[in-house]
């Protein structure tokens, strides 16, 4: 089992960033990517940035450009900084990591306010 837990969501302006952080714990050594999720009121969960075991990346089109995810293996976290926010990124914020399983955090709200 793999837990995980975010932090660092919040109120922030347009044009603004966030850092959001998510620490991995318990058998996480077979991790083959982390990343993040987010999902609107009344819409769909979708995928906001991953990070695969060999360093590559994915985004969605909608943030390239303006977040970064990267990861600190010495703390088993993996960051998403978010800069020129924007109200439409206004979502909960999950963490997700893949073994042989999929495992969620509880999520990190993240409004941006016009």
């Amino acid at each position: 089992q793999v837990q995980l837990v975010e932090s660092g969501g919040g109120l922030v302006q347009a044009g603004g960033s966030l850092r959001l952080s998510c620490a991995a714990s318990g058998s996480i050594r077979s991790i083959n990517r982390m990343g993040w999720y987010r999902q609107a009121p009344g819409k769909q969960r979708e995928l906001v940035a991953l990070m695969f075991s060999d360093g590559t990346t994915n985004y969605a089109e909608s943030v390239k450009g303006r977040f970064t995810i990267s990861r600190d293996d010495s703390k088993n976290t993996v960051y998403l900084q978010m800069n020129s926010l924007k109200p439409e990124d206004t979502a909960r914020y999950y963490c997700y990591a893949r073994d042989f399983g999929g495992y969620w955090g509880q999520g990190t709200q993240v409004t941006v306010s016009a």
